[in-house]
């Protein structure tokens, strides 16, 4: 009866010890759960729509502060950095004062990347800086959102580019990397910069041709007419941009485009 007994007690805790355990398993899969959920949604991240913007502005009020990042050494002989420009979201509204009594910089330091070629973050604009006549310019003279800045050197230019959003086409109250994109460069040597884009498509990747400053650009195609690309099961074109003219050129001709359309659905053997 003892040995019973016992062997019920053992039980009973080893049960409940079970029990606690996956519990415990649970809340912390839970946990684990939201917050890659949160890391990942875009949806809470990016500059506000203009919509959002025009409501503020009749309160005479903001929720968003601009932050600059840490100068980035991008021509070495001729001293010149790229400032990017990015934003923090306030806690709670504040009152629209004219500018910032104090500017704010990221909260920690950034390596030495004067031999990077790419540099992160979430940005609205990107002040090119030359050190030596401290001449400061901005890229943008409107509102954009971008997360990415790439440089390309070449033999007679340094080239960078920006994949940015500068419209809310996804209608969720923010302009994000889940609203259409466009490309934009700036040329050091030319000191100007431009945009490549077609309206509603979106720019997804691009690549330079070998020894050239000609661009091939992926197109996503807005089937569903949602306002975003999705590449999980919309299509992508692909065009040439020849950096000489600025203009896009079809790589494959309306012919082929249709051969190749026909073969899949099978209505050409």
């Amino acid at each position: 009866m003892k040995i019973e007994k016992y062997n019920q007690r053992l039980l009973a805790i080893l049960g409940t010890l079970i029990v606690v355990f996956l519990i415990v398993a649970l809340i912390a899969f839970i946990s684990i759960t939201i917050i890659e959920n949160r890391r990942f949604n875009n949806n809470d991240k990016g500059i506000l729509s203009d919509e959002k913007i025009e409501q503020l502005q009749k309160e005479n009020k903001r929720e968003q502060i601009i932050s600059y990042e840490t100068p980035i050494l991008i021509d070495t002989l001729k001293s010149k950095y790229i400032i990017p420009v990015s934003y923090r979201n306030l806690k709670k509204k504040e009152d629209i004062n004219g500018l910032l009594n104090a500017t704010s910089s990221a909260n920690y330091e950034k390596t030495d990347n004067r031999y990077s070629r790419a540099f992160y973050g979430e940005f609205n604009n990107v002040i090119v800086y030359n050190s030596i006549n401290n001449i400061k310019k901005k890229l943008f003279n409107k509102r954009v959102n971008f997360n990415d800045i790439k440089t390309e050197y070449f033999d007679d230019d340094i080239l960078l580019l920006i994949k940015a959003s500068d419209k809310d086409t996804h209608k969720d109250g923010v302009i994000n990397l889940d609203d259409f994109k466009s490309l934009y460069f700036y040329s050091f040597t030319q000191n100007q910069s431009k945009k490549i884009g077609i309206e509603n498509m979106d720019v997804y990747n691009y690549k330079f041709l070998n020894n050239s400053k000609d661009l091939i650009i992926e197109f996503g195609v807005d089937k569903n007419k949602n306002g975003r690309y999705e590449n999980y099961n919309e299509p992508i074109i692909i065009k040439k941009y020849d950096f000489k003219t600025g203009k896009l050129i079809n790589v494959i001709d309306k012919e082929m485009n249709s051969e190749l359309q026909n073969t899949l659905e099978g209505t050409k053997k």
